[in-house]
């Protein structure tokens, strides 16, 4: 129970890394899809889309308003991640389960945020479940490759 304990605290920190990642890649991507907006509105609607990949909406303002007043850009970003971001399908498919995971552990039902993933192609079924070891590994290799975290 206890290696559970510190377990979970551990692969939520490696979702948070890949999310980073995800926010790094999006903030590269967004511009070239919106050359009109600045940076700010790049930087919102990032956030925006990971948070719906997440499936963790931020309920304060200004970024709840966004999310509104954006709804059709979000979920067009989400339908196109699969197409546009291909070499993000593997750490998020991996963090996405983990998270699952860990939240089952936790006694949460996070099970639909597994399925709009696999809806919106994001999620690749023939992967098999990441063991805490591997995640570790992958998170760790994508942290340090762009200097979100130094390699032990």
């Amino acid at each position: 129970m206890e290696y559970e304990s510190k377990l979970i605290p551990v692969l939520r920190e490696g979702i948070d890394v890949i999310r980073m990642v995800f926010f790094k890649k999006l903030k590269l991507h967004l511009p070239r899809k919106y050359p009109h907006k600045d940076s700010s509105y790049i930087n919102y609607l990032a956030g925006a889309v990971i948070n719906e990949v997440f499936g963790s909406q931020n309920p304060a303002e200004p970024f709840a308003g966004f999310a509104r007043e954006n709804k059709f850009f979000i979920k067009l970003e989400l339908k196109n991640i699969a197409t546009d971001l291909p070499e993000m399908r593997i750490p998020l498919t991996d963090a996405l389960r983990v998270q699952f995971l860990c939240d089952y552990q936790e006694g949460i039902d996070s099970s639909h945020i597994l399925t709009q993933a696999r809806e919106q192609g994001i999620l690749m079924l023939d992967r098999d479940a990441p063991l805490p070891a591997k995640f570790m590994a992958l998170v760790r290799r994508l942290g340090a490759s762009f200097d979100l975290i130094t390699q032990p």
